[in-house]
């Protein structure tokens, strides 16, 4: 910055800026300041003889000191004397009149004025904390799994419905029995305590059933995204293991697709509607083996499952490459279903309703699991359908319903119903809503309280906003942080914020409010509140775990998001950082769908990176592709990848490079091109974009127009 170059003042930035952006053009405008008072152009000549604009020197910090010392010197004397001459009448005041200055120059008020505005959010958020860990305790001290959580209910209320779907109701009752026959199934067929089964089916009840009683034999499932294909659904069965796969019958041409590749040792389950229905060749009819099954648990020859087990596995996308399968033990799942429902405030007398996929954590376990755990009812669909969203939530008197950031865009978007406060939702829950149409949600729909929680499936770093405050993902205490060990570290832009920045001491740094950083979790290791349990590949466990981080030998979990606090400990998602980044709700690794776009193209050189949408969540994928010769056939990769990755995954824009500019080590500059986003106007190569028949078509500047405006539907 040149020394010429005027300052913003705080006036300048406010103007007409929401409070969020204020406080952050507040922290840059201070940077700024600062940067221009130390000589922010590197070394230019000092022009200004203001003092406050030179470079500090021993000399001139320790003036400044002295002067300090000396201003509250000679106001003890002052008080000194008042007293002495005029008496305690006058001194007191004058005293209590000091006293009140020097607290307000040192900056304390401030501290106590934030500590005054915050407690009684953080005093209801700590009730709740130890009302969870409580709770957390008494299940590890009973050694109680999901499975002995769920027989109280079903002893207790067998006849309450327990979940619904598409109309389909199923009581405690059902739920036990089908999972009951199905765990009888597999124990004669030997599968036992620590096998691996993977469930591959869409949402249903028997889905929930299924891995529930498996759960009972103590066999671990995997829970696979039905979306995924190919290469993508072999990675999850064998990354994971499996010694047999569960598929629904609806799923069977994609299993078809890949028995050939399949190690021999998986065995394949296929549960059809009906009983006695053909199923794939090799596997076994489960729908009717099950009919003739008891719906009493097997006791003999079973090892009962510890609390501390493993129950499922859950695929995250993470960083890099293909699904990775995160551990939930019954631990793992009772806190996190408990974590939500307590520190939200549900009550077992809710219903519940998520037409978000079972297979995740969201609607798997944080749903699901107030049915499991707490005795709720809850209703799901196959597929979420924004214009039956809340009708419905009128159909089945439902209290509480969950939410990704997309939908919510979807719903609001929907033309107004009869519907849309025809409803008894108290509460909404889940991740994503941005403020720009958070207001209008609330206001629309008539939600009284919105639930807005960060976390990873794997992770440990969970947070809640529990207060409504427009945008926030949760919050940080600023008057007793050390009660939920989280934090936001420093991190280096020249590796896209996924490196974090270390002082000499080769420790890590907290950011300041309003400074966007990493966001981590402290481990401690046996605390279902604290640990990481990481995934079944252990080298991708060490890759998410940073060490010294506030002393030598500690560790933390690295989230990969960047988050930025504000001055009462409200946290903001930022970004993704690293290659990751997040469309439809979903996770999308850049690597996995480089090699997928570089096959289809005759593998050439391929970079794929998110670029932002006007008025749309996360980013769409883009792919850039070298093709001087102009040789690549987009209708041919519109097919491929059609049939290889999952529709969140595939690039919304392709961008054929007529040359590139290389890294040193050969890669392509990625954030180059993110830079330089989808414009076709600004790009001089062309660009193509995916129409809804799933075509490749020339952006021009027309159809560009038309998309930032929302009437080119991505």
């Amino acid at each position: 910055m040149n020394n010429n170059e005027t300052v913003p003042t705080i006036v300048d930035v406010e103007k007409g800026q929401p409070e969020h952006e204020v406080a952050r053009q507040r922290q840059t405008a201070a940077t700024t300041a600062v940067t221009h008072a130390n000589g922010g152009d590197g070394g230019a000549t000092e022009r200004s003889s203001d003092f406050s604009s030179k470079r500090p020197t021993v000399g001139r910090l320790v003036l400044l000191y002295v002067l300090q010392f000396t201003s509250v010197g000679a106001s003890i004397a002052a008080v000194v004397l008042i007293w002495y001459y005029m008496g305690w009448e006058f001194g007191l005041p004058a005293l209590l009149i000091t006293l009140a200055a020097v607290f307000i120059a040192s900056g304390w008020w401030r501290w106590w004025y934030i500590a005054f505005v915050t407690a009684p959010r953080d005093i209801k958020a700590l009730t709740r904390y130890i009302k969870l860990l409580r709770l957390v305790k008494r299940h590890a001290k009973n050694n109680a799994t999901i499975g002995d959580i769920f027989s109280e209910f079903v002893s207790k209320q067998p006849e309450k419905t327990c979940l619904v779907c598409e109309g389909r109701s199923w009581t405690f009752r059902e739920v036990n029995d089908y999972a009951n026959r199905l765990a009888n199934v597999f124990h004669s067929h030997g599968y036992k305590h620590g096998d691996v089964v993977g469930l591959l089916q869409e949402n249903r009840p028997e889905f929930v059933a299924t891995w529930l009683g498996l759960s009972k034999l103590g066999v671990i499932v995997p829970l696979i995204n039905h979306n995924l294909r190919k290469n993508a659904l072999v990675h999850s069965v064998t990354v994971a293991n499996c010694s047999a796969l569960i598929y629904g019958e609806a799923l069977a041409d994609a299993v078809a697709e890949i028995t050939d590749t399949l190690p021999s040792s998986v065995a394949l389950y296929q549960v059809n509607e009906a009983v006695q229905r053909p199923v794939l060749a090799n596997a076994k009819d489960l729908a009717t083996l099950m009919q003739s099954a008891s719906k009493e648990l097997p006791t003999s020859g079973i090892k009962k499952p510890d609390h501390h087990d493993k129950l499922i596995y859950i695929y995250t996308s993470g960083t890099t490459g293909l699904p990775k399968a995160a551990v939930i033990t019954h631990s793992r799942y009772i806190f996190i279903a408990a974590a939500i429902s307590i520190v939200a405030g549900f009550r077992s007398d809710d219903t519940f309703y998520t037409p978000l996929p079972l297979y995740h954590t969201a609607g798997g376990m944080m749903s699901i699991g107030q049915a499991l755990i707490f005795g709720a009812t809850v209703v799901t669909r196959k597929k979420f359908s924004a214009s039956q969203f809340f009708t419905d939530c009128q159909k089945y008197n439902c209290t509480i319903a969950q939410y990704i950031g997309e939908m919510c865009r979807y719903i609001l978007a929907t033309p107004v119903s009869a519907t849309d406060k025809a409803h008894k939702v108290r509460l909404i829950f889940g991740n994503g809503l941005r403020p720009q149409i958070w207001p209008q949600f609330v206001s629309r729909f008539n939600i009284p309280r919105v639930a807005e929680f960060y976390g990873a499936t794997e992770g440990n770093a969970n947070i809640v906003n529990i207060d409504n405050t427009v945008g926030a993902i949760g919050f940080v205490s600023r008057i007793i942080p050390i009660v939920y060990p989280i934090s936001i570290i420093r991190a280096d832009p020249a590796t896209g914020y996924s490196e974090p920045l270390r002082g000499k001491d080769g420790l890590c740094q907290l950011c300041k409010p309003d400074e966007p950083g990493l966001f981590i979790g402290k481990i401690i290791p046996n605390n279902p509140s604290r640990a990481f349990l990481g995934y079944v590949d252990k080298g991708a466990t060490e890759k998410k775990i940073v060490r010294d981080i506030f002393r030598k030998g500690d560790a933390a979990f690295l989230s990969g998001d960047l988050l930025v606090a504000d001055e009462r400990g409200n946290l903001f998602f930022k970004d993704r950082t690293g290659d990751t980044f997040r469309w439809k709700g979903e996770n999308v690794s850049t690597s996995e769908v480089e090699a997928e776009v570089s096959n289809a193209v005759g593998y050439r050189d391929t970079v794929v990176y998110g670029v932002e949408v006007p008025n749309l969540e996360g980013r769409a994928g883009m792919a850039a592709i070298l093709d001087p010769e102009r040789q690549v056939d987009l209708e041919v990769l519109a097919r491929t990848i059609k049939d290889t990755l999952p529709s969140y995954a595939r690039p919304q824009f392709v961008r054929l490079l007529s040359k590139v500019d290389m890294t040193g080590t050969f890669k392509l500059k990625k954030l180059d091109l993110q830079e330089e986003g989808f414009d076709p106007s600004a790009i001089e190569d062309s660009v193509y974009y995916l129409t809804s028949k799933g075509q490749y078509e020339l952006l021009t500047p027309e159809i560009y127009e038309k998309i930032k405006r929302g009437e080119v539907r991505l």
